[in-house]
């Protein structure tokens, strides 16, 4: 297993595993799922798995599995994502975050955003990096802000139907060099 990250509370590393159960239940959660279409079934969870393990051969970064120090317990995923769809800003690299539900409210998600814009000022040819979330979904916007993030508009997002509640999102970007 390869250790990307550290901080005081979390180690940011390669996939174990033993990681994809507890993500496939932190998909199907309807909490942390609740500012996306729909949960993932366990099969889409371990397609989402695969892409992500595909991201990081061809791109050398990824969505690291977040572990919590004190238990070993995998907590979620932090990291980087290539931007597919088509919008202004992309192609482009998004910074993201995901944790099951129980780990919300102790700045974990904060904390391993900051460390991964680190990690990437110091070893990814990046430039620019963006966040974006639906316009309901306050906390992820404010983990952005924490992170030093600039707001930059909203958007369609077009991969949501037109008029659905979901539609309209917001990003936000940092310069890294």
């Amino acid at each position: 297993m390869q250790i990307y990250i550290e901080t005081p509370r979390l180690i940011l590393h390669d996939w174990k595993e033993e990681d994809i159960s507890a993500f496939a239940r932190m998909n199907a959660d309807p909490h942390v799922m609740e500012f996306f279409l729909n949960p993932l079934t366990p099969e889409e969870s371990l397609a989402f798995y695969h892409r992500i393990q595909n991201e990081f051969q061809t791109c050398g970064f990824g969505l690291y599995a977040v572990e919590r120090k004190e238990d070993h317990a995998f907590i979620g995923y932090t990291g980087f994502h290539q931007i597919t769809f088509d919008v202004d800003f992309a192609p482009g690299v998004e910074i993201g975050w995901r944790l099951a539900h129980e780990y919300w409210g102790h700045g974990y998600a904060p904390e391993a955003a900051l460390a991964c814009l680190e990690y990437a000022r110091k070893y990814l040819d990046i430039q620019t990096i963006f966040s974006f979330t639906s316009l309901p979904n306050l906390r992820s916007e404010r983990v952005m802000q924490k992170i030093g993030m600039e707001r930059m508009k909203e958007f369609n997002h077009p991969l949501v139907p037109q008029g659905h509640a979901l539609c309209r999102h917001v990003v936000y970007h940092i310069e890294l060099k």
